[in-house]
């Protein structure tokens, strides 16, 4: 499978949505105070993609930090998905 530029900004947002809906789907906009979500995409003969996302809570909130890396697998698999449809 061939992935052309436009495939991979593509990838790139459903990557950054995914983890975003994750993450307010657990915990209230409120909760957040900063979020950083970083896709990096290496693609030659394969795609290989790494999801990282950091994310600093309210002091009041009740968040478990797990949610971080479970919203990262999630934009992983959401991505899996993608490609799997494509």
């Amino acid at each position: 499978m061939e992935l052309a530029d436009e495939d991979l900004e593509k990838i790139s947002e459903i990557a950054v949505d995914s983890a975003l809906s994750f993450i307010f789907s657990k915990v209230s906009k409120k909760e957040v105070i900063d979020i950083n979500i970083n896709v990096e995409l290496n693609y030659t003969e394969v795609l290989d993609i790494d999801v990282s996302v950091d994310a600093i809570f309210d002091d009041l909130s009740t968040a478990d930090l797990s949610i971080i890396d479970d919203a990262a697998d999630y934009a992983v698999e959401a991505v899996e998905k993608f490609l799997a449809e494509i």
